[in-house]
């Protein structure tokens, strides 16, 4: 899908409110599909695989499609595959090219415990799902939570690998479903503001709110990001029964104000800039859009904060 900026700025000065509420509906109406086809595999399987990149909104989607399943009488438990990390080795853990840990390798994870866990709650025994500490890069050893499911009960495992071939092929009737924000942004002379770009964009936003980074650290982070897209999550995009486009139409003319200030400070030389160097012009044509308009149910309060959701 392509939206049109002469489009976007137009809806932003007429009527704001409305065109929020409308790109927020047509969101909504993907996720309420992905409920249902979930539901319509619930005979096979009460396990759903979430993936997607970083910035897709992985997080408030796998909520909103609870809470879509709870509305359909399906009780549903949300578990971020990140507690299914290994306790880091130093001496043994993947590295980036640049000799950091790799945070987005899948060798990081406990394949065989998740393997383990899949199976035993789609055949209704309970569970501990484990609780990794991410300050001291270790899983506990004293804390989890015990979780076994009914027959009306679905399990939504969300992480970046959750379509890894070492779970689906281990897990066949599992639910795969592949979200990110794949929209692109046109533009008269000829320009796209791609979606990766969204999807940093959005992610500037958030660790800038919430995670204490400026965008000098996300940046510096983006280009090993990627590389871990295209070598451990694109490959797998096949496996998903159903992809979800999680761009809204408004939001980067809410999103640019926020950001552009962040991005100007990055300096030539710095990671990302030449990157940035092409983001900026483009964001600078966003007519601006004042986030009271957006909802606390906006998937966008995932990233400029004030939603219904505690992440």
């Amino acid at each position: 899908m392509a939206y049109d900026i002469e489009r976007i700025n137009r809806r932003v000065r007429r009527d704001p409110e409305s065109f929020v509420a409308e790109s927020d509906s047509a969101y909504f109406a993907r996720v309420k599909s992905a409920a249902d086809a979930i539901c319509e595999n619930l005979h096979t399987c009460h396990i759903v695989l979430l993936s997607g990149p970083s910035g897709a909104g992985k997080t408030t989607t796998a909520k909103n499609i609870e809470t879509e399943l709870e509305r359909r009488g399906i009780n549903t438990h949300t578990i971020s595959m990140d507690n299914y990390f290994n306790t880091l080795d130093p001496r043994t853990c993947p590295r980036t090219p640049e000799g950091e840990i790799d945070f987005e390798s899948p060798k990081l994870m406990d394949m065989d415990l998740l393997n383990e866990h899949f199976a035993a709650l789609d055949a209704g025994k309970e569970i501990k799902v484990p609780y990794f500490m991410f300050t001291r890069q270790k899983r506990s050893v004293s804390q989890f939570t015990l979780l076994k499911l009914a027959p009306n009960e679905v399990a939504i495992f969300e992480g970046i690998h959750a379509l890894n071939d070492d779970i689906t092929d281990r897990n066949p009737g599992a639910f795969g479903l592949y979200i990110a924000a794949t929209s692109e942004i046109t533009f008269p002379d000829g320009a796209v503001f791609k979606p990766e770009w969204v999807r940093l964009v959005r992610r500037v936003v958030r660790d800038n709110n919430f995670r204490g980074a400026d965008a000098e650290y996300t940046l510096s982070l983006w280009a090993n990001v990627m590389r871990g897209e295209r070598e451990h999550i694109t490959p797998y995009i096949p496996k998903a029964r159903l992809r979800l486009d999680s761009s809204l139409e408004y939001e980067m003319s809410v999103l640019a104000p926020q950001a552009l200030p962040l991005m100007r400070d990055l300096t030539a030389g710095k990671p990302g800039f030449e990157e940035v160097r092409q983001i900026l012009p483009l964001l600078e044509r966003f007519e601006p859009l004042d986030e009271k308009y957006v909802p606390p149910t906006s998937l966008l309060r995932e990233f400029i904060g004030g939603g219904v959701y505690r992440y």
